[in-house]
């Protein structure tokens, strides 16, 4: 079984299939990834990233400098849109994924990454520490990690 992690953007060789991928996947935000792959709604240095197994798309992230935070909180650049298909769960996929957009923000000479999240416990295992809770530009509140590059 074969496994890598690829970080693409717009007209990399997978992004039609990641695009696919996205939108058939169980999670709801996958679809809206999907349209924001589609119409290309990314700024130059963000990046999707993409969990492959024996050659199949099977979880995904992005590295970008805004998330669901208002433009007037300046935190800056984020992980977003982690996903990994649930046959696929328990090979610390998410966890590569991340790693690798963490390589991103550095590469980008950034010291800090964010990741929104509602999830508990889950990112801390990562090395990310909650800074607090948000309000979202979706009008909800999620809680706001960070980790030190």
């Amino acid at each position: 079984m074969v496994e890598k992690i690829i970080v693409m953007s717009y007209g990399h060789e997978r992004w039609n299939e990641t695009i696919s991928f996205a939108k058939q996947c169980s999670w709801r935000a996958g679809a809206f990834l999907a349209q924001k792959m589609k119409e290309n709604d990314f700024e130059s240095n963000e990046r999707v990233i993409a969990a492959i197994i024996d050659d199949d798309i099977v979880g995904f992230c992005t590295y970008a400098n805004k998330d669901e935070m208002p433009d007037e909180l300046d935190f800056t650049p984020f992980v977003g849109f982690v996903f990994v298909d649930e046959k696929c769960r328990g090979r610390r996929l998410s966890e590569r994924l991340i790693n690798m957009a963490c390589n991103c923000a550095r590469e980008q000479g950034y010291k800090e990454i964010y990741i929104m999240s509602g999830e508990i416990g889950l990112y801390e295992k990562y090395g990310f520490a909650k800074i607090g809770d948000y309000r979202t530009i979706y009008g909800s509140v999620d809680q706001l990690f960070s980790k030190q590059l």
